[in-house]
């Protein structure tokens, strides 16, 4: 059988039957993917793929990228988020104004305050944990041994996500431990009545990100 991206809206309840079918199985698709609009945030734990999802719907859309981590890391790995977070709320609403854009990244208090009363589609990538760490660890070598540039002056540090014990650090310390929080805090958002409009799909495996990466590209066409 093959693998079918879960697709909820109207606050979890167009494709299921109840609030406990929303939090608890998958929605059975006999239709192609429907459209996701032009206001989309792509959402997900670290290494989920949210930039490489959110790139591909960008370019199908023919919309505008907007990377809140691009947003939020000053130099030094200074986040605004905890520095400065007013100023980081202005950019998002600033980067978010227009009329047709794919979000990726999660800061996920900043993103409902500053657009998602505007925005259509949550695209949520619940990716198994032991598939997001071997990612992390094989990106960050990666970018680490080439001297990658991340966002401003930044550069991939490989060593401090093996310290867990120095948690924010860590990315490995930050997939494990956020994980089945993130899970829930999303299960929450499909059934509350503030977030009715929007449609969240919901995809649990790399396949099924290709493939709706890949469907969404050919409607485009």
């Amino acid at each position: 059988m093959r693998d079918m991206p879960e697709m909820l809206g109207n606050g979890g309840k167009n494709l299921m039957t109840n609030r406990e079918d929303a939090t608890a199985g998958r929605a059975s698709l006999s239709s192609p993917v429907a459209p996701i609009g032009r206001r989309v945030h792509v959402i997900g734990n670290s290494c989920s793929g949210k930039r490489t999802l959110a790139s591909r719907l960008t370019g199908a859309l023919d919309v505008s990228f907007v990377e809140l981590d691009a947003l939020n890391w000053e130099p030094d790995w200074v986040g605004l988020n905890a520095t400065d977070p007013e100023k980081f709320e202005r950019r998002i609403c600033e980067a978010t104004a227009g009329d047709g854009w794919v979000v990726a990244g999660s800061y996920t208090a900043f993103s409902q305050r500053a657009f998602w009363q505007r925005v259509q589609t949550v695209v949520w990538l619940d990716l198994p944990m032991p598939l997001l760490l071997w990612r992390v660890l094989r990106r960050s070598w990666r970018r680490w041994r080439r001297n990658e540039l991340l966002w401003g002056t930044n550069y991939e540090r490989f060593w401090p996500q093996l310290m867990v014990w120095r948690k924010e650090d860590s990315l490995v310390w930050w997939i494990v431990t956020r994980h089945t929080r993130k899970r829930g805090s999303m299960l929450s958002f499909i059934t509350d009545p503030r977030w009715a409009h929007i449609r969240f799909v919901r995809l649990t495996t790399a396949r099924e990100v290709d493939r709706f990466a890949r469907e969404m590209e050919g409607l485009a066409k």
